[in-house]
């Protein structure tokens, strides 16, 4: 594989080391004896949190997917997320997701391809060797993080299947489990929850099958025990806890453009130029930098133009959002 060069962030940009926290987080651990460092910021938790009891994942750090800055603190990465089947708070998931059931799990990869095969967990452990990749993720909320995922590229599970000519787009299926995720009471979404991508988009290098973060096993509320990331695109298209993955010659309905189609395009490219209806898409706040921390402008395909411009050559990228 040739060496992508990746997008680099100057140090402005990076995000700091200090815990944000939503004050909901903060009052359910203040019984526990935290003790504010400082303002804006919370001393370390103790073994409460969820990621210190997860089992380590070893990678090796592949240099051509690197961003050569501190990543973003894994308590913020493990507190701060969007997991609706878990609740929509920002902590919900960090505090609900401890119920979700991740062994035994398979995931099924069927349709267009030639060796259709049920997956366990265990063997896509083994499926090839786990690197490293530190990764940026831009919310379409507008706030973003710096994350060292560990895995390896989509396209190595993709190809164990053989696609067929016919495999044109990439379904992913996500978990329902009632008894586990609050969430799913909710009306919000028709679980389970459904993203898709063009077959060119999911055989890119970048696009990550991914088990874990910061060096341990993926944490419950980060998508355990199996899940997707696609660094170009805003945060919805990458699936968490997938149980299914489906190679189809028609384009699938996806969860949120189902839901509200004027507001979330099956594409989710980042697209500073084009608005969300209800908010605009030119900048964005680093987590961990406090909401007053001035707000950075937001690049082009999050960072990475240079290396999937070209699969968008000629689209109108406001129509095709």
């Amino acid at each position: 594989m040739s060496r992508l060069k990746l997008p680099s962030i100057s140090p402005s940009e990076i995000t700091s080391e200090a815990v944000w926290q939503s004050r909901r987080t903060w009052l359910r651990h203040a019984g526990m004896g935290i003790v504010a460092a400082g303002a804006g910021s919370l001393a370390p938790v103790a073994s409460s949190w969820a990621q210190s009891e997860q089992a380590l994942l070893a990678a090796t750090p592949n240099p051509d997917y690197q961003l050569m800055d501190k990543p973003t603190s894994e308590k913020d990465i493990t507190s701060y997320n969007n997991y609706y089947e878990f609740g929509t708070g920002k902590s919900d998931p960090f505090e609900n997701a401890h119920k979700l059931q991740t062994r035994p799990w398979t995931v099924s990869v069927e349709g267009e391809v030639a060796r259709p095969r049920t997956f366990d967990i265990d063997d896509l452990l083994k499926l090839a060797p786990i690197e490293e990749r530190v990764y940026r993720l831009r919310c379409v909320e507008a706030w973003s993080m710096v994350i060292p995922w560990s895995g390896y590229s989509l396209s190595t599970l993709l190809k164990a299947v053989e696609p067929t000519s016919k495999a044109k787009f990439v379904e992913f299926t996500t978990v329902v489990q009632k008894d586990n995720m609050p969430g799913v009471g909710s009306r919000i979404i028709d679980w389970p929850y459904v993203e898709g991508l063009r077959i060119d988009e999911a055989m890119h290098p970048l696009a990550m099958l991914v088990l874990g973060v910061y060096g341990k096993q993926l944490p419950n509320q980060n998508g355990a025990p199996l899940r997707l990331v696609v660094p170009w695109k805003y945060g919805f298209k990458s699936g968490k806890s997938i149980v299914k993955i489906r190679l189809l010659e028609n384009m699938p309905m996806t969860s949120w453009v189902k839901i509200a189609p004027q507001e979330y395009g099956f594409y989710a490219n980042v697209n500073p130029q084009v608005p969300h209806p209800r908010w605009s898409q030119a900048t964005e706040r680093r987590i961990g930098d406090g909401f007053f921390a001035p707000r950075v402008d937001t690049l082009m395909y999050n960072g990475y133009a240079e290396q999937v411009a070209s699969l968008y050559e000629g689209m109108d990228l406001r129509k095709n959002y």
